[in-house]
């Protein structure tokens, strides 16, 4: 069993496999389980905080073990295992809007964590399969983010306007030219994949090479929180 825990030792993750497949369905099932039974949540004050205080503590778990994991086994770095990736961000402002239920970190969290996060679990950059650690922090850690992305707005009743859409957008853009420009120069890494696209298959491998690379990386994060925000604004118009 502490085998699962060695970084050499484990079976190679499969796209697409078995263990890949079912940490999806469980991904959806979440999803349309809460937004099928979302009033009854709401409305029941120790469901309610068992979820939130269960997100929680799967996002704050899944960091210090990651990072307890790295230093363990010798390979923790700057470079690679500061949570400054997108979704290791989404982590951490979910984690705290969970706590203050403060509307700005809800609405960055909802365009940086839901589909980012659904995008990550498509195509995993993920040397172990299941039941190795890495597989195991992977897909809870994804999973809970995007859970805690769709669980914020819902449950705070927070409105995403196009206002916000286009202020996060410009968070984005500001924090990435900070790690583009500054963080991963200095220490040689590649967060954001702003250095280079990532050692899976993704669809950051379509997006060209050299100055285009990063026009196209722009230009997809617009259409992704945009295609987030019409889709927000299509559900909560046919609710009403």
């Amino acid at each position: 069993m502490t085998n699962i825990f060695l970084e050499k030792n484990g079976e190679p993750f499969t796209a697409f496999d078995t263990s890949h497949l079912m940490a999806l369905i469980i991904y959806l099932l979440g999803i349309v389980i809460f937004l099928s039974f979302s009033k009854k949540v709401l409305n029941h004050a120790t469901i309610y905080n068992t979820i939130r205080w269960g997100l929680f503590s799967l996002l704050i778990f899944s960091e210090v073990s990651y990072q307890t994991y790295t230093a363990l086994n010798g390979i923790w770095s700057l470079g690679e295992h500061m949570f400054l990736h997108l979704c290791g961000v989404a982590g951490i402002t979910g984690a705290i809007a969970l706590v203050n239920h403060n509307k700005k970190l809800i609405q960055i969290t909802f365009f940086i964590g839901l589909i980012p996060s659904f995008l990550a679990l498509i195509t995993p950059e993920l040397p172990y399969d299941f039941p190795h650690y890495r597989y195991l922090k992977f897909f809870i850690h994804h999973i809970t983010i995007s859970w805690t992305s769709l669980f914020l707005v819902v449950s705070n009743h927070v409105t995403i306007t196009f206002k916000s859409f286009l202020k996060t957008y410009g968070y984005l853009l500001i924090y990435a030219a900070i790690i583009g420009f500054l963080v991963n120069p200095l220490l040689g890494s590649n967060y954001l994949y702003l250095s280079h696209t990532p050692t899976a298959n993704t669809p950051l491998d379509l997006l060209g090479s050299g100055i285009w690379y990063y026009v196209n990386l722009c230009i997809l994060a617009f259409v992704v929180f945009l295609v987030q925000y019409l889709v927000y604004r299509v559900v909560t118009r046919n609710k009403k």
